[in-house]
C-alpha cells in the first residue's frame, strides 16, 4: 500500500476494523456490488445531492453527480451519493426560505452520522446553496461546492429575456394594458429553455457567485451554463480536488474566515448581487463563528461600484457573463484595486490571487471597468432609524436614482392577503408619490420570510407610465426583482418592531445616502401605538411550523434558528450494534 492509502480517515471508524461492527458496515454496503478494494482505507467522499424533479433548477444534478464521482474515483477516493431535502423556489409554498434551516439540519446530521471524510455539495436553486453550506459548516469537514449553473438566455420575439426579471416586467405590462395575457403566456417557454437556475443575477446566481468568492468553490463555478460541457468538467475537477482536500485536512473553517466573507460582500456589490445574500451570508458566518454583521455589509459595500451589466440591474444575462470572463474577471479588477484580501486560502489549496491573476475580460460591455461602472456606489445599503432600529436594506443598483431621497405618505397593507385584496381597487387612495408599506412578512410573521417585498404597483399608477415607487416591508424580494424596495426591516412587525405601528397617512422619509429611514411621528406617539399593539396569534402549535416560530432569529442576524448557531463538529457517533 502507498503512504496515502495507509492514512487513517474518519470513515475508518466504520469501515477500517476487523470486528463485528465494521463487518456489518462493509457487508451491507457490498450488496450494491461495491468491491472490497473500496474499503482499503481510501477517503470516502459524500456527494450531497439536492436533485429533485420538483426543484427544476436542480433537475439535472444526477448527471453532475456522475461527473463528480468520476473525479473522486480518478483521485483514489470512494464516492457515495446521498439525497437531502430539496427546496425549489418556483414551486414550494409558502416559501423555500421557510425550509432553509430544516434542510441545513438534514445536511448536518446526514454528514455527521455517516462514514464520510469529505463532502461535495451539489447546489442550484436559491436556498439549496445556503442550506447545504450552513449544514456542512456545522460539521466542518473538507467540503467543496459545485453549483448547477444558469439556464441559457431566454429568447422571446427577437430579444433576450431574463428569468424572473421578465416575469415582473411583463406582468406589469399586462396590468397597465400594454400587452395582452396571450403575449404574456407566450414568454413562458421562451424564458426557461434549458436546464439550470435563473440566468439573471437572482439569488441562485448570486449564491453561486458567493461560494466562489468565499473560496469554497472552484474558479468559474458561478457562470458556466448548466448545459455547457465545461460544467461537467468543473464537476469532475471538484471530485478530483476533494480527495486531496481530505488528505490535506483542508476544512471549511480554514477557508470561511472573516476575510473571506469580506471578499464576498465586496464581490456582491460589484456584481449587483441579490439582497438575499445578506441574510444567507450572515447565517453561514454564524455557523462557523465569524462575527459578521449588517454594519460589515454597509461598511464594505458602499464604496464598491457595480461593474457587471447584468439583469436586473443591467442588460445582459449569465450566459453572456461566462463568455465575458466570469467571476474571476470581476474579482481580478477588485483585487488589483485593493478591494480583496488576496492571500487567503481557497479550496484549490492556493490563494485567491493565484486563481484570478490572469483572468481576462473578453467583453467590456458586460463586465465594465471600475472607472466606468454601471453604478458608482453598488453593494447593499443598510438603513436605520425609528422605523428600523436594527436595520433594513436596499439594493441601490436596482433602485431608481430619483427615489433614493424621498418623503411620502404611507399606504399600509397589514399582510400579504390585505395587499392582494386591495391593490387592484381603483378606489385605493394611492399615487406615485406614496410609499407602500407591507407588514407581517418577516421570518416570524409570514412565517418563513417570503419574497413579497417587491409589491407590484397598482394599475392606476402603472397606467400613468410609472414603473417604480418606494416600497418598505419586513419581507424579502427575489434577487431577480428590481425597484426602490426597502427590505428585511428589523425587528419585524410580528415581533413588535416599529413597522407594526405605521398607519395609513403617516409620512415616511427615506434618505439612502444618509442611511436613514424614518417614520415621521413623535417618539411619544410611536410609544403609544406600540403599547396598544397586540402580537398576532401563533401560526401553529405543533409540527415544523412550531419549531420554526419558536427558534427563528431576526433578519439582521441571518434568520437561522438560535439552536443551530455554531459548529457542532464531526465527532464520530457511538456504534449502534
Amino acid at each position: 500500500m502507498s503512504d496515502k492509502s495507509k492514512t487513517r480517515f474518519r470513515s475508518s471508524e466504520w469501515f477500517g476494523k476487523n470486528d463485528k461492527d465494521s463487518f456489518i458496515h462493509r457487508s451491507w454496503m457490498r450488496n450494491q456490488g461495491i468491491p472490497s478494494r473500496m474499503f482499503d482505507g481510501r477517503p470516502v467522499i459524500g456527494i450531497c445531492n439536492t436533485w429533485s424533479e420538483l426543484t427544476p433548477c436542480n433537475a439535472h444534478f444526477r448527471t453532475i453527480a456522475e461527473h463528480v464521482k468520476r473525479g473522486v474515483i480518478e483521485a483514489g477516493g470512494f464516492p457515495l451519493e446521498f439525497p437531502v431535502t430539496s427546496t425549489g423556489e418556483s414551486n414550494l409554498r409558502p416559501t423555500a426560505m421557510f425550509l432553509r434551516n430544516l434542510v441545513s439540519m438534514d445536511v448536518e446530521e446526514s454528514i455527521r452520522g455517516n462514514p464520510l471524510d469529505g463532502i461535495v455539495l451539489l447546489c442550484g436553486c436559491d436556498k439549496t446553496t445556503p442550506a447545504l453550506v450552513m449544514g456542512a459548516a456545522s460539521v466542518d469537514l473538507p467540503t467543496i461546492v459545485v453549483s448547477g449553473g444558469p439556464m441559457l438566455n431566454g429568447k422571446y420575439r427577437g430579444k433576450e429575456i431574463g428569468s424572473g426579471t421578465a416575469v415582473w416586467q411583463l406582468s406589469e405590462e399586462v396590468k397597465s394594458g400594454k400587452i395582452s395575457v396571450e403575449d404574456f403566456m407566450d414568454a413562458e417557454a421562451a424564458m426557461s429553455r434549458s436546464p439550470g437556475h435563473c440566468m439573471t443575477m437572482g439569488t441562485a446566481s448570486t449564491m453561486a457567485s458567493m461560494v466562489e468568492a468565499l473560496g469554497i468553490a472552484l474558479p468559474q463555478n458561478a457562470a458556466i451554463p448548466a448545459v455547457d460541457s465545461r460544467r461537467n468538467v468543473l464537476a469532475n475537477t471538484a471530485g478530483l480536488r476533494i480527495v486531496d482536500m481530505v488528505r490535506e485536512d483542508l476544512k471549511l473553517s480554514k477557508i470561511l474566515t472573516k476575510a473571506a466573507f469580506e471578499n464576498a460582500i465586496r464581490v456582491n456589490g460589484a456584481i449587483g448581487g441579490s439582497t438575499n445574500a445578506v441574510v444567507h451570508l450572515l447565517a453561514i458566518a454564524g455557523r462557523v463563528g465569524v462575527d459578521l454583521t449588517l454594519a460589515d455589509w454597509d461598511r464594505l459595500g458602499q464604496d464598491i461600484p457595480t461593474i457587471l451589466n447584468l439583469q436586473p440591474s443591467g442588460k445582459y444575462l449569465m450566459e453572456d457573463f461566462y463568455y465575458a470572463g466570469g467571476l474571476p474577471a470581476v474579482m481580478r479588477q477588485l483585487a488589483e484595486a485593493g478591494h480583496l484580501h488576496r492571500e487567503i486560502t481557497t479550496v484549490t489549496g492556493k490563494s485567491v490571487w493565484e486563481g484570478i491573476e490572469k483572468a481576462p475580460n473578453w467583453n467590456a460591455e458586460v463586465i465594465h471597468s471600475l472607472d466606468d461602472p454601471l453604478t458608482a456606489s453598488g453593494g447593499i445599503a443598510v438603513l436605520r432609524g425609528n422605523l428600523a432600529p436594527d436595520g433594513a436594506i436596499i439594493k441601490p443598483s436596482a433602485a431608481s436614482a430619483e427615489l433614493m431621497t424621498h418623503r411620502g405618505r404611507a399606504v399600509v397593507f397589514e399582510n400579504i392577503e390585505d395587499y392582494h385584496d386591495r391593490i387592484n381597487d381603483e378606489a385605493l387612495d394611492i399615487d406615485e408619490t406614496c410609499i407602500m408599506v407591507l407588514k407581517n412578512c418577516g421570518p416570524l410573521g409570514y412565517p418563513g420570510f417570503a419574497e413579497v417585498g417587491n409589491m407590484g404597483l397598482p394599475p392606476k399608477v402603472l397606467r400613468k407610465g410609472v414603473r417604480d415607487m418606494v416600497r418598505i416591508s419586513d419581507g424579502r424580494m427575489s434577487g431577480t426583482a428590481y425597484g426602490t424596495v426597502i427590505l428585511h426591516t428589523a425587528p419585524e412587525a410580528a415581533k413588535g418592531g416599529p413597522l407594526a405601528a405605521v398607519q395609513n397617512g403617516d409620512f415616511i422619509e427615506v434618505d439612502v445616502a444618509a442611511r436613514r429611514v424614518h417614520l415621521d411621528i413623535s417618539d411619544e406617539e410611536l410609544a403609544r401605538r406600540m403599547k396598544a399593539w397586540q402580537p398576532p396569534p401563533p401560526h401553529s402549535k405543533s409540527g415544523y411550523t412550531r419549531l420554526y416560530t419558536d427558534h427563528v432569529m431576526q433578519a439582521d442576524t441571518g434568520a437561522d434558528f438560535d439552536i443551530l448557531v455554531g459548529s457542532r463538529g464531526s465527532a464520530v457517533p457511538r456504534e449502534s450494534h
